[in-house]
């Protein structure tokens, strides 16, 4: 069944709390709902209900026991968050997440797992599996797949005691481009199933997907949810990103994985994360790729 089928929702999740101050600046991920919406996002999609929640105002704040940027305040806004997705998740429509930084996962996660037991397909230029100790930004947008893995500290990780959000060993890391031995180990060493770009290229796409959806077949979950942080598109596609590489996927590349991946049943949404139009002030980076998406919700 078709998502427009299914019925869409959208979930506006736009909190930068999870990133570190830029040149001043606040980081202008939380423009990013209003930014696909002006550039004709939402007409195709064309929602059934459209929810939102405001995030506070930006704050740089270092925890002074575990040194995490604004660690109160992520946690604060994941449990309403995760209210929010509960009251709404006994409808069948598939989720549409729009951030927002990467730490809205966490959000997303504890609803998931307050509902049942998830898979995660982590899509990513970045592995985000590190803690403070590695981390030299201590933001949580760059540690979310640890600490909703269980990894990290215990005011995030830990909310309502349901640690870990999702289990390593039903989480697929897919698209990491940042290569150094030191910020790989530790994902190395996790029950992850890690495939970095290049290994996702030799393997096929297309194998890779359907090697996760049989993994969701036969582990018998409740479902799957799909993190798709853009940075894992190449810089050519998509410059408007906080942490920028060369190389990524091509949006042929991301389109052919979706595709299999939003065809199986078990999908029940997906979050788009660390667009920032502030990048973007023509909405020419926007208008492309919503073209280049777009098919998934007409």
């Amino acid at each position: 069944m078709s998502l427009k089928k299914r019925g869409i929702d959208i979930f506006e999740f736009n909190s930068n709390l999870g990133l570190k101050r830029l040149n001043d600046y606040e980081p202008g991920v939380k423009k990013l709902p209003r930014h696909l919406k002006q550039n004709g996002f939402y007409e195709y999609v064309q929602p059934r209900r459209i929810f939102s929640l405001e995030p506070p105002e930006y704050q740089m704040i270092f925890d002074q026991i575990s040194g995490v940027l604004n660690e109160k305040l992520v946690a604060d806004y994941a449990i309403k968050q995760s209210n929010m997705l509960k009251e709404h998740f006994h409808a069948e429509s598939f989720k549409l997440i729009i951030g927002g930084d990467c730490s809205i996962l966490i959000g997303t996660a504890l609803a998931l797992k307050q509902h049942g037991n998830y898979a995660l397909f982590f899509l990513d230029g970045h592995t985000d599996y590190v803690d403070t100790k590695i981390s030299q930004t201590k933001a949580v947008a760059g540690m979310d797949l640890a600490i909703v893995t269980g990894w990290g500290v215990d005011g995030l990780t830990n909310i309502y005691g349901l640690k870990p959000y999702f289990e390593e060993s039903n989480v697929y890391c897919v698209g990491n481009t940042e290569l150094d031995e030191d910020y790989i180990a530790p994902i190395l060493d996790s029950d992850i199933r890690y495939i970095d770009l290049i290994q996702l290229r030799n393997s096929g796409i297309q194998r890779i997907a359907e090697e996760f959806l049989e993994h969701v077949d036969k582990e018998n979950v409740d479902g799957f949810f799909i993190h798709v942080d853009v940075d894992v598109l190449a810089d050519c596609h998509m410059p408007a990103v906080d942490s920028r590489a060369e190389s990524g996927l091509t949006y042929d590349e991301l389109r052919h994985l979706l595709k299999v991946l939003l065809s199986h049943e078990k999908s029940v949404g997906m979050e788009l994360t660390i667009f920032d139009p502030d990048f973007d002030e023509k909405g020419t980076i926007a208008k492309e790729f919503i073209h280049q998406v777009k098919d998934f919700f007409e």
